[in-house]
């Protein structure tokens, strides 16, 4: 392993190219005020930047996301990371897989390379601090003591924030497609899928086991942007919270079985999701994790309540009235 030029403490995989973060994504929703009602609910630094929303976490000046209003909910794009000495090896790369490069959207400051995925997906890889994790995030489930009330009131608990972004997951019409343009354009590699109903895709240089995801549909859209919390207990406060806020629609709670993670998700007010995630499994940037293809009872989640009908419903392919 190779430290990074002042960077002390970080590390990567020599010799490979790849992006190491998922650095933000952005997307355009109808009504920024709603926007802003729910995911500060929901335990985020929500923060006015001139006509948008920053979604930061607190005790982080990463910034995670950025929303901007438009007529309808609509994925915008996705910005990725690379080490500062692997960008224009990744440039380079990018070119010469064919991929034609863009100039940035108008109003966005970038230094960065722009282009589209096969579907339309606007994508950004920048120089940027490695904001994935280096190592699995901490989980701390405890048991009290006899003679110990475990839990606080609930009139006196604390409001859940999340720790960081986890994924995104996306939907698209080619999971198989994803699949190669992502580990050969990106670097990226697989972790996991089920056929060509989902993949999960994981960074080389020390990630979560997915920080993207893609969901087989007729179009690309978010399904949902994932929050990571310390453990069980924080997930249900958080979906509590959430309800007693008037976000009673969601799904779970419930563990998943590619990643492992615990889940509860929120729905948002256009139909995509915002999810609670602790424990997800991590891949080592020395590890080569070898990957599978599950079948579809192997592949969703090992237990939780009965799936919402619409809830790998695309709305923004098909859209409420």
């Amino acid at each position: 392993m190779t430290a990074i030029t002042g960077k002390i403490g970080i590390t990567k995989r020599p010799g490979e190219l790849g992006v190491h973060s998922m650095d933000q994504f952005n997307m355009v929703v109808p009504d920024l005020t709603k926007a802003e009602t729910f995911y500060r609910e929901f335990g985020l630094d929500v923060r006015e930047e001139g006509e948008t929303l920053g979604l930061y976490t607190f005790g982080h000046d990463h910034r995670w996301a950025t929303l901007k209003e438009g007529n309808r909910k609509k994925f915008d794009h996705l910005s990725f990371a690379v080490f500062e000495e692997d960008f224009d090896g990744m440039k380079k790369r990018i070119e010469d897989q064919g991929v034609q490069l863009m100039d940035a959207p108008r109003g966005i400051d970038s230094n960065g390379i722009w282009f589209r995925d096969p579907f339309g997906v606007l994508i950004e890889v920048k120089v940027a601090e490695k904001s994935s994790p280096n190592e699995k995030s901490t989980f701390t489930q405890t048991s009290a003591p006899a003679n110990v009330a475990g839990a606080p009131l609930r009139s006196k608990v604390d409001m859940v924030h999340p720790r960081r972004l986890a994924h995104v997951l996306l939907f698209t019409p080619d999971v198989a497609e994803c699949i190669r343009f992502y580990c050969r354009v990106l670097g990226l590699r697989l972790s996991d899928q089920s056929g060509e109903g989902v993949c999960f895709l994981h960074g080389i240089h020390g990630s979560d086991h997915h920080m993207i995801a893609f969901a087989k549909s007729e179009a690309p859209g978010l399904h949902h942007c994932s929050w990571d919390v310390g453990n069980i207990d924080e997930i249900g406060r958080g979906a509590m919270h959430m309800a007693d806020k008037g976000f009673q629609k969601g799904w779970g709670l419930g563990r998943h079985v590619l990643g492992s993670n615990y889940f509860h998700y929120v729905t948002d007010p256009w139909g995509s999701h915002a999810e609670y995630s602790a424990d997800i499994d991590y891949i080592s940037l020395d590890e080569d994790w070898e990957p599978g293809d599950h079948a579809p009872e192997d592949s969703f989640y090992l237990w939780g309540p009965e799936l919402p009908a619409d809830f790998v419903r695309n709305y923004e392919a098909d859209p409420v009235d």
